[in-house]
């Protein structure tokens, strides 16, 4: 599209509430805003191991009358090694400002205040989708991998699920170039709970990341 009709065509654009819901899940996993005029506006990206191009996908198709280009594959190379990307970027717009705004500070990832009112079963399961995996095949336990956030914004976290849901997690340190970090991980006595109630929402293509617990249609 030519610029003058890109400007007048996301003056029609508004976030529904499904991609409310699903814009918290993705900034509290993988997802990104990322600016290039000074904050005024932003544009949401979006990318994943192209073994989950069927989840990617799904993102592109709530979010689709905000993008232009749809999902590309990219080949990344870290420390010799390819790995293989597929995403996409949102059109950039004042309507992820706020967003941006509440997850960030000083260009670092944090828990918003309001994160208790906008954690929805909808949001987790994105979250979940995003970012979270099974300890093993021998275990009930989940992770999410929650290293961008600091101990204090995931003890919030933990408290918010607790009074919000019911559902307990705790935090699992990691130990990276002596720097510390963090992941959640579910306790044996609520993980069903957590699953129960995330489950509807997560695409059959990602139910192998609930483990055993993900085999229950719902």
């Amino acid at each position: 599209m030519r610029s003058n009709i890109i400007e007048s065509y996301k003056k029609t654009l508004k976030l529904s509430d499904l991609q409310k819901e699903v814009l918290i899940g993705v900034l509290l996993g993988d997802g990104h805003l990322e600016t290039q005029n000074g904050g005024r506006t932003y544009r949401l990206k979006i990318e994943h191991s192209s073994l989950q191009k069927e989840y990617a996908d799904w993102l592109y198709e709530v979010f689709k009358e905000w993008v232009t280009t749809p999902p590309r594959e990219r080949t990344q190379i870290v420390l010799g090694i390819s790995y293989n990307k597929y995403g996409f970027s949102t059109l950039s717009h004042g309507a992820f400002r706020f967003y941006a705004q509440q997850f960030y500070q000083n260009k670092k990832k944090v828990l918003p205040k309001a994160i208790q009112k906008w954690l929805s079963p909808i949001a987790m399961a994105v979250w979940y989708m995003d970012d979270g995996s099974i300890k093993s095949s021998h275990h009930r336990a989940l992770i999410i991998n929650t290293q961008s956030f600091s101990l204090p914004d995931l003890k919030r976290l933990i408290s918010i699920l607790k009074d919000k849901y019911g559902i307990e997690m705790k935090p699992r340190k990691q130990s990276r170039k002596s720097i510390e970090i963090y992941q959640l991980i579910t306790t044996s006595d609520t993980v069903a709970k957590f699953v129960d109630l995330i489950r509807p929402h997560v695409l059959l293509p990602m139910r192998y990341k609930l483990g055993k617990l993900g085999n229950t249609i719902a």
